[in-house]
């Protein structure tokens, strides 16, 4: 047996659970945007939950900009795509049982085109000799990743991507990779498991070995490039396994 293939169990607190049912109030439009939510007592009670709970929880989705506390007025529903933070991105991934609708998948494959053609720009800039050789150390495990293990596939895939980020030298883009890592490792998830073994996979190890050449030859123009043309690669296969 593979323990690693084993997905730990989750206990979810009562709190948390709060949260989540509130989410799916709030993404699937029963509770409609710009609504003044219930008095918390009363909401309390409607969800059966503790006012404690509650008001934690609205906290919670208030900084995420899913809701806005106004003093002495009430909670209301925001526009989360006026208001929300990065940290709905795993909301969202919830939300649709670990997919993602088409128009939001786009959405981070267009962003990730932009972020990390300039994080890999910067990284031919500002990488150490240190750094480097992180990266040359990560293409040696590449190597040695079987298909037996797709989440050693994936974690190392991510975790290219995230230092790549980190030899830019932008303290920013790092935390934007690990913000949006659940979903990332989502969608990357899909795409190992359908293509593993094939040259597909192999085209993508290529690209990470030729982005770290790049790299060390100190060259952004042509890290851009590679950068794009594997991003490319990997959205044209990766809409192969989306519904």
């Amino acid at each position: 047996m593979n323990i690693r293939s084993l997905e730990p169990i989750k206990v979810q607190g009562l709190k948390e659970a709060c949260i989540v049912r509130l989410e799916e109030l709030i993404l699937s439009g029963e509770l409609r945007i710009g609504e003044r939510l219930p008095s918390e007592r009363d909401f309390a009670a409607r969800i059966g939950v503790s006012r404690p709970v509650l008001h934690e929880s609205l906290v919670d989705l208030n900084a995420k900009g899913l809701v806005q506390i106004i003093p002495r007025r009430g909670v209301y529903v925001s526009d989360y795509r006026r208001y929300g933070s990065m940290s709905i991105l795993s909301s969202l991934l919830t939300y649709h049982n670990g997919k993602l609708d088409p128009s939001f998948t786009q959405s981070l494959i267009e962003m990730r085109l932009v972020i990390e053609s300039e994080t890999a720009r910067l990284a031919a800039t500002n990488r150490t000799e240190e750094q480097l050789a992180q990266m040359q150390a990560l293409l040696a495990d590449e190597e040695k990743a079987s298909c037996g293990d797709p989440q050693n596939l994936i974690d190392l895939d991510f975790s290219f991507h995230l230092l790549i980020a980190i030899l830019s030298g932008n303290l920013v883009y790092p935390l934007i990779i690990n913000s949006f890592k659940s979903v990332y490792t989502s969608l990357t998830g899909q795409f190992f498991r359908r293509y593993c073994g094939t040259p597909v996979v192999a085209t993508v190890w290529q690209f990470h070995d030729q982005i770290v050449r790049n790299i060390k030859d100190g060259d952004p123009k042509a890290a851009v490039k590679t950068m794009t043309r594997m991003l490319t690669h990997g959205e044209k296969y990766l809409k192969g396994v989306l519904p």
